[in-house]
């Protein structure tokens, strides 16, 4: 299959952070990872949005050209992706010169289609700098909902979309002065004509439940909007009468799709291979972005595809995550509120930061970074779990096994039901990477690196290897848990790759690991080789002291954490209880198998757990707390297992879920390491 995957074109007018990696760019990269595993012709293209008033007004603060601005942010975030070893078949840029002939043929044939209309309005201009103002530099009050610092396209309090001169109270974003409306030309593509069809395609769409929500709220208000600006830094509006227009940058910059595919196939040599990927009804084409992108993947661009002679390609999926912050609050290099990534990159790997993002990716609702979260993944999880399980392995065969893989054969009950996990985990792993979930294929990763554990542990080869009767056994042992590490490099790639293909190496692999597929690495066994390379450390440690000063940097740099913050206030303790109280209490490790909110309630959650003896029906108080279900299942939380049970609105419950926090914000304890079943105490 062709699998065309694209991510968010990153605007060339200021460094990129993490929280953009996490919305757009690694799953992306993970997903396209993981199509070639399997086999399928993947183009993963991308590239820098460079046109728009953005860069002309940020360019002249910084007393650059406009084209000095987007080549210095050009680079500087390529050689960030690059850190981070996103593997783009092509990264493009809007300002090459392919890029102008399908932008303009984009306008030409939806014109001549009927779906632009010329209109003389009135937009916002501002005195003070002799100009029109783009959206993006007007705030005002909402039309809808009397916000006063809306945008000029958005309510971010509301989420209604307007035009910047709905706005009451105009002014500029820049300098606060009032804005007055000044009549010129311009051109509006017609959305109002695209909305059944839209509708009719968007019914075929099993999409994220938010992708489908905030798509439901714009297509319903669909209008002309218009499509060219007054300036002299974008594309030309091919048309005579239009000069001293361009195209507006939200037009252009998807068709950098298009383009950055035209401009790969002139590179391979083959001029026409991008119709085989944007004009073939047989590729699958999946848009990744963050959310406040959906409008313009889902709506916007689709409808300028509906418009065009050649028979492009829809959209198929349109994976598009929620915002990821900094220790609580949003990204802002304005207000120092982020991290420098040079130092960073100088301390820490770029397959650490790509697990952290992933095993909190903000997929259904938002997540953020935090030096304390980024430390407990570093060490609790890749160092603890995963880096102890192959370092020991590794070890253990070179001391006791003479540097040779042991061939998997003589398999007791014990190691085939070991193999078996393996495979079905193996199996969920296929199936959260499938579906964009990488925060699941992130915790089944550890849950691998977990059975391996308990498997090497319960099965004592230290003492086997003492015993020479016990051979067999010992190699079996070794054996498998070789199997379980070519299932772990395979699993780990598409997140961390390099660690991926350096544990490659180690199990004796001559080939990189990109070089195989999926189910050929699943059915082939370890080669049996007595040359096995020394074993070497995948993950380093993070020591306290750098994370202490990681949050102090942070803190230093933004003036608002010195100031004085209101005293929290805490529930008072309850009365006190004796031990003999507390241990009448049964507390034991449950697995949520199945989640769904009651109905006519807006607080319950119906839980079916495993206790390991037993599987039971809880109710929860949760349900508003909790913005996707999917994310409740597999995971092991802490039940009051001998609780009398209950019925609540008709429904019995028994035991109860413990959960930490308030009304505000309410969420499961969850348990990382623990059995099912296990008392908790």
């Amino acid at each position: 299959m062709k699998i065309l995957v694209t991510a968010a074109l990153p605007y060339a007018n200021g460094p990129l952070h993490f929280g953009h990696i996490a919305g757009a760019y690694l799953p992306a990269d993970c997903y396209s990872r993981f199509m070639r595993l399997l086999g399928h012709d993947v183009l993963f293209v991308c590239g820098s949005d460079e046109h728009g008033v953005a860069v002309t007004m940020s360019a002249e603060k910084a007393g650059r050209t406009p084209v000095e601005q987007v080549d210095l942010f050009h680079s500087i975030n390529y050689a960030f992706f690059q850190r981070l070893h996103m593997s783009f078949d092509h990264y493009s840029r809007t300002t090459w010169k392919g890029h102008v002939e399908p932008s303009q043929t984009f306008f030409t044939q939806l014109y001549e289609n009927g779906y632009i209309e010329k209109k003389t309005t009135d937009q916002l201009y501002s005195e003070n700098d002799k100009k029109f103002l783009a959206d993006r530099y007007v705030v005002g009050t909402c039309p809808k909902c009397g916000f006063e610092e809306a945008r000029g396209d958005e309510c971010p309090q509301c989420g209604a979309s307007y035009e910047a001169t709905d706005l009451k109270n105009p002014r500029s974003k820049m300098t606060g002065a009032a804005l007055t409306r000044k009549p010129t030309t311009h051109w509006f593509l017609k959305f109002d004509m695209f909305k059944e069809q839209l509708k009719a395609w968007l019914e075929t769409k099993d999409w994220k439940p938010n992708v489908v929500n905030f798509v439901k709220h714009y297509i319903d208000d669909l209008r002309p909007r218009a499509i060219t600006r007054d300036g002299d830094w974008g594309i030309p509006v091919p048309l005579e009468e239009a000069k001293g227009k361009v195209l507006y940058v939200w037009f252009d910059a998807p068709i950098g799709y298009i383009s950055a595919t035209q401009e790969w196939a002139q590179e391979i040599g083959q001029k026409d291979a991008w119709k085989s990927f944007w004009c073939d009804e047989e590729t699958k084409l999946v848009h990744f972005i963050g959310k406040d992108n959906i409008p313009f993947h889902t709506i916007f661009f689709p409808a300028m595809l509906m418009g065009q002679n050649e028979p492009y390609k829809l959209p198929d999926d349109v994976p598009a995550n929620e915002f990821y912050n900094l220790e609580g609050k949003q990204f802002s290099k304005s207000s120092g509120w982020y991290t420098d990534l040079d130092d960073f990159f100088s301390h820490f790997s770029s397959d650490q930061i790509r697990y952290a993002i992933a095993a909190n990716a903000p997929e259904s609702q938002d997540s953020e970074f935090t030096w304390a979260d980024f430390q407990m993944r570093c060490n609790a999880e890749l160092v603890g779990k995963l880096g102890n399980l192959i370092n020991r392995v590794l070890v253990f065969t070179q001391n006791n096994c003479e540097h040779t893989v042991p061939p998997l054969t003589n398999l007791g009950e014990v190691e085939q039901a070991f193999i078996a996990n393996v495979d079905s985990l193996m199996s969920s792993v296929k199936e959260a990477y499938s579906t964009y979930k990488l925060r699941k294929a992130s915790q089944l990763l550890m849950e691998l690196a977990q059975a391996g554990n308990v498997f090497f542990d319960a099965m004592k080869p230290w003492k086997l290897a003492k015993d020479p009767a016990e051979r067999t056994r010992l190699d079996a042992c070794i054996a498998s848990c070789f199997y379980c590490l070519k299932a772990l490099a395979l699993a780990m790639f598409p997140i961390t790759p390099e660690a991926a293909q350096k544990l490659w190496t180690l199990l004796g692999y001559k080939t990189p690991l990109h070089t195989h597929t999926w189910d050929d690495v699943i059915e082939t066994a370890v080669p049996e080789t007595n040359a096995l390379p020394e074993p070497s450390v995948l993950f380093e440690k993070v020591e306290d002291v750098l994370i202490q000063k990681k949050q102090a940097e942070l803190c230093s740099k933004n003036a608002q954490e010195s100031l004085p913050t209101v005293p929290k206030q805490y529930e008072p303790l309850k009365e006190t209880i004796t031990i003999d109280d507390f241990s009448k209490v049964d507390l034991r490790v449950a697995k949520i198998i199945e989640v769904s909110r009651v109905e006519k309630s807006k607080k319950l959650l119906k839980l079916h757990v495993d206790l390991g003896f037993e599987k039971r029906q809880v109710l929860a108080g949760v349900a508003k707390h909790i913005e996707s279900l999917e994310s409740l299942v597999g995971k092991r939380v802490v039940i009051v297992a001998n609780l009398k049970p209950a019925k609540l609105m008709g429904i019995e419950s028994q035991g109860m879920m413990l959960c930490a926090g308030d009304d505000v914000a309410l969420e499961p304890i969850h348990i990382q390491q623990a059995g099912v079943g296990l008392p908790v105490r």
